[in-house]
């Protein structure tokens, strides 16, 4: 498995997610990610250490390293290496700002299912196309030797 982008696993059962996901494609100008849903069976090899139930409460970042970041930390991290992002993981980085940010959305977490039909994030998902990215293409050629 290559390790030179970042790894982000995230529910694509999701409608508010799998649209995130897509915004994080058009903001990852620099490829330093690569989207794996929680469906793919590739994440067990990428993460074995993360429950199902894990995986599906919050988003989680497997660096190259393998260090794992979940949830805001998730978003702090990846934040970083992107250039739009980064004034919000600068915040992030604010003492305590990071412990409101986990109770936030550990809060949209739970209620993400019902957060996408009241923001119509399936209908967004139609709107806004998904970026072809060559570091996604090169984990699912892999994917479908294995």
């Amino acid at each position: 498995m290559s390790r030179t982008t970042h790894f982000v696993l995230y529910d694509d059962q999701c409608p508010m997610c799998t649209f995130q996901m897509r915004v994080v494609t058009w903001l990852d100008w620099f490829n330093v990610t690569t989207l794996v849903p929680m469906s793919d069976p590739r994440e067990r090899e990428i993460a074995p250490s993360l429950t199902p139930e894990a995986l599906s409460a919050a988003m989680h970042c497997v660096t190259r390293t393998g260090r794992i970041y979940r949830g805001a930390r998730c978003i702090r991290y990846i934040g970083m290496r992107m250039p739009l992002l980064v004034p919000l993981a600068l915040i992030l980085w604010i003492p305590g700002v990071i412990w409101i940010a986990e109770k936030v959305y550990a809060w949209v977490s739970r209620n993400r299912y019902i957060l996408s039909r009241v923001f119509g994030c399936k209908e967004a998902c139609a709107v806004l196309p998904p970026r072809e990215r060559r570091n996604e293409k090169d984990v699912h050629a892999v994917s479908g030797k294995l």
